[in-house]
């Protein structure tokens, strides 16, 4: 890499030279406040008498393959707006608009900065942006008739035209002040990674957006020709599909993949290490990105064989809900693979549709939707691990939401729809309920988003905001309480075009005026233009009849379908419900599972988690007495201020004798303290004993719970160290397959494991950062022949270099857990072999802490 300070006019001379501007870099995108600025910057370099004037890096690579032509990696925003400058320059000078008084430097501003005169046609520009931008440009070299005036650059192209005609400085000034402008020029050589060095730079200008990032991360790296085929095939059309919103895409799309929600200002570093962590290769990426972009469009635009969920989706594109689409996404990849009809995707949409309209009119928190939708998916398939019967066990999955997540009943629903206030919900909310009233059930569909969008359509009170004397004696002596209580709710309500007309007149008038209730052409007037009077007793018959059909436009879903297992109970750590007296199995932590044995256990490990996410917070109430602070009394950097302390750190102790509500409440204010989602905690509890038996009677899981009521007493014998704390002692009976023992380093653990085809002892490296456990497996396999002569047999070394965990592995075979008699044989094994894995690889472990 070669830097060096020069003037602009002298990177850019040279009639053979071309500046390329590469397919992954963004469109032009400067905006005439930036251009603005950068006139002014000229001016005063006139004013002022300066000798140079600072305008940035520009950053580019020599491609070899063409004889003096830049590919411009960093700059481009600068380097264009120049051109255009110059351009309209040259232009007002050929016109004969304004004339310089040195005589050549309009042909020397064309021939030198924009063009090679020895080339024809297009090919003659010197500059070459960006596809959507190419065309653009040249056409400003021709009659202002074929300008693109949309384009960026002809905006951008005219402010100047225009700027330069107020002759703030002269031409020939202003030609003298850019020739003053001083870059940093870094020319690239072949070993240098362009990549890396665009992410470190700091540059001037409009900021690249994620999508602008995520673009030069997958195509910067690609020899030009192959940047130019996957633009074209690809990344162009993944622009278009999604209206040039990449990174909300790309958002979706890695909420998908992961099943975490990244923020919107880290989606590119979040898709950077998604990329790298799985080996993606650039093709099959842009392929997948493409299809799913697709779908994107889809979610954009409707454009679906079915005209009724075309319409479905463009009303949920008016509420705004895009809490939905990593889940819709799938749900139409499904149907693009033949696994889900057109009609079950459409009735999948309606019931999303209805599911939050419902919640809408009751009031419940919209922040619960973003990990519902973001989970559903995975959780349908959950059911029996299939996509078979996908709609019905949709259906069963909103239906079984229960607390801030529920899909309210038709008595909840009704109930809160009679004495909602609708006028004073949101817009996007009142003017799509009033849609779906107007247009459900008919053929004949008023446009009445369009009407009002446009001012023509109006909500109209029935009964006036403000009570003439005509009006009171209407109403009679109860209009106070009868306008106080009826007077925003939809049965109040309608549609109307004539709303200035209306005003404060009496009903009979707004009934029969021209144009009033009685001719109007809405639907929802008809009953309404039919009544003699407008009191209570008509309030409420309206009221009636719009509950039945608020009832019929969002009606509950309803299915059969019931998993053959039973679902853990789960709540986050947001959810306002008492779990004392429950027990807790395991948690999960922006989606990364860790069993766990008591609720101590799972707050040790997550204030763990958190401590090593940032140090300061927990050090902070640590060491310094803050009685203000409700944490204060609970944390301290000596164990002798507490009960019981609960270490998390060399010198930081939280207290652990609290009941299980007071660990929760504290954790939701170390949450707050640490700025982190309390919807990232969510807990897996045990089932209750009582349903234990029952549930599991002859099951696969009651005969696991034998095993492990059989083997727990050798197990936990073998690993009695006598205080109390040894590896396995606080496990209980499961119906899982394996049981795990801590021992005090966070993520790490022993397992045993018992199946129908053989028993395992394995020591688990799960902790949530990756790298960690690579670190001790690592340290392991440096010692891998002193611990196999030590232990006395050959294990197997997992190291799962595309996975999170690793594992080492012993396995005992010929042995079944279907067979009784193989259970004395299994257990011995276990009680021996997790023993002997204990004290063998805990000291080494050790050693990283």
């Amino acid at each position: 890499m070669k830097g060096s300070e020069t003037k602009l006019v002298a990177y850019m001379q040279g009639s053979d030279k071309r500046f390329v501007i590469p397919v992954y870099q963004r469109n032009y995108d400067w905006k005439t406040e930036n251009c603005k600025q950068l006139y002014n910057d000229l001016v005063k370099v006139v004013r002022k008498g300066r000798k140079s004037h600072f305008f940035g890096s520009i950053v580019s690579v020599h491609n070899e393959d063409e004889f003096n032509e830049f590919l411009v990696i960093d700059g481009q925003q600068r380097l264009t707006t120049i051109s255009l400058l110059l351009l309209a320059m040259y232009n007002l000078m050929k016109q004969g608009v304004l004339t310089p008084s040195k005589g050549n430097l309009a042909e020397k501003i064309y021939k030198t900065y924009l063009i090679d005169e020895w080339q024809e046609d297009d090919t003659r520009i010197k500059l070459k942006p960006v596809k959507n931008d190419r065309e653009a440009f040249g056409r400003l070299f021709g009659e202002e008739s074929e300008y693109i005036p949309e384009s960026n650059l002809t905006i951008n192209y005219n402010y100047f035209y225009t700027r330069i005609q107020k002759e703030e400085v002269t031409l020939d000034e202003l030609y003298d002040a850019i020739t003053k402008l001083e870059i940093i020029n870094i020319i690239l050589n072949q070993d240098d990674n362009p990549q890396l060095i665009f992410e470190s730079l700091n540059s001037t200008g409009v900021a690249l957006s994620e999508g602008d990032k995520i673009r030069n991360f997958i195509l910067m790296g690609q020899p030009p020709k192959q940047q130019n085929d996957f633009y074209e095939r690809y990344w162009n059309k993944i622009e278009l599909c999604t209206n040039y919103n990449v990174s909300g895409f790309i958002r979706d799309y890695l909420s998908i993949k992961q099943q975490l929600i990244p923020s919107m200002n880290r989606v590119y570093f979040t898709f950077k290490a998604f990329v790298e962590d799985h080996a993606l290769e650039t093709e099959p990426l842009l392929q997948e990105l493409l299809n799913y972009a697709r779908w994107y469009e889809i979610l954009l635009k409707g454009r679906t064989a079915d005209k009724a969920l075309n319409a479905c989706i463009y009303r949920l594109n008016r509420l705004e809900t895009t809490i939905t689409r990593p889940f819709f996404l799938e749900v139409l990849r499904l149907h693009a693979e033949g696994k889900l009809p057109l009609a079950q995707v459409k009735e999948i949409f309606h019931i999303t549709e209805n599911y939050l309209f419902r919640r809408t009119i009751c009031d419940l928190p919209t922040n619960a939707l973003n990990k519902i939708f973001l989970m559903l998916h995975r959780e349908i398939l959950r059911y029996d691990g299939t996509e078979d019967g996908y709609l019905e066990k949709f259906k069963y999955a909103l239906c079984s939401k229960t607390d801030r997540g529920r899909f309210p009943d038709d008595t909840e629903f009704l109930e809160a729809f009679a004495i909602r206030p609708v006028y004073q919900m949101n817009s996007k909310n009142k003017i799509y309920l009033l849609e779906r009233f107007e247009n459900f059930g008919t053929v004949e569909v008023q446009d009445v988003y369009r009407q009002f969008d446009d001012g023509v359509y109006s909500i109209e009170h029935i009964m006036p905001q403000h009570l003439t004397p005509a009006w009171i004696k209407e109403l009679g002596e109860d209009y106070e309480q009868i306008h106080e209580q009826w007077l925003h709710r939809l049965a109040n309500l309608t549609l109307t075009g004539y709303n200035s007309r209306y005003s404060n007149s009496t009903f009979a008038e707004k009934r029969d005026m021209e144009n009033g209730f009685i001719s109007s052409h809405l639907y929802m007037n008809n009953w309404i233009g039919q009544q003699q009077h407008w009191g209570l007793a008509e309030l409420e018959a309206r009221n009636q009849m719009l509950m039945q059909r608020a009832a019929a436009i969002w009606p509950m879903p309803e299915t059969n379908y019931k998993p053959a297992e039973k679902q853990m109970d789960s709540y986050s750590l947001e959810d306002d419900v008492d779990l004392s007296g429950r027990e807790i199995l395991r948690f999960s932590y922006k989606n990364t599972e860790q069993p766990v044995t008591s609720w101590i256990d799972m707050m040790e490990q997550v204030l763990k988690i958190l401590h090593a996410e940032d140090q300061s917070v927990l050090s902070k109430l640590a060491h310094t007495s803050d009685p203000e602070n409700e944490l204060d009394a609970y944390v301290s950097s000596r164990p002798e201020d507490l009960r019981n302390a609960l270490k998390i750190d060399d010198d930081i102790f939280v207290e652990r004798n609290t009941s299980t509500a007071t660990k929760l409440s504290l954790l939701r204010k170390f949450f707050k303290a640490y700025g982190t989602d309390a919807e990232d905690l969510v807990f897996i509890l045990k089932d209750s004993d009582a349903d234990k038996s029952a549930e599991e009677a002859g099951t696969r899981w009651e005969l696991r719970r034998r095993y492990w009521a059989f083997a727990l007493p050798y197990i936990q014998q073998a690993n009695n160290d006598g205080t109390g704390r040894g590896c396995f002692l606080n496990c209980t009976t499961s119906k899982e397959n394996w049981i795990n023992g801590f021992f005090g380093i966070g993520g790490f653990s022993f397992a045993c494991v018992a199946n129908y085809n053989g028993a395992k002892v394995e020591l688990c490296l799960a902790h949530f950062k990756k790298e960690r456990n690579k670190k001790a497996f690592d340290l392991l396999w440096q010692h891998k022949e002193e611990i196999e002569t030590k232990l006395g047999t050959p294990l197997c070394w997992l190291r799962l270099d595309d996975k999170k965990a690793s594992y080492v592995t012993l396995r005992l075979e010929e042995v079944s857990i279907e067979k009784e008699e193989d259970w004395t044989r299994i257990a011995k094994f276990h009680a021996e072999w997790s023993k002997k894995f204990y004290d063998t690889f805990v000291p080494y472990l050790k050693q990283m802490d």
